[in-house]
């Protein structure tokens, strides 16, 4: 199950860097996560000021 991010993002680019697989970038409001790259690591969500990365 890959994460997804929520519409809470404020695209900050906290969670981008902390990717091990480089599965997230910026998208048109929030950023976005490939969920086919995605490792399910939780990195993304243990940076993020809003809590905005979520598993699905």
């Amino acid at each position: 199950m890959a994460y997804f991010i929520t519409d809470a993002c404020v695209s900050c680019g906290a969670c981008e860097p902390e990717c091990p697989v480089s599965c997230i970038s910026p998208g048109d409001d929030v950023y976005v996560i490939d969920a086919e790259v995605c490792i399910e690591c939780g990195a993304c969500a243990n940076v993020c000021p809003v809590d905005a990365p979520q598993p699905k």
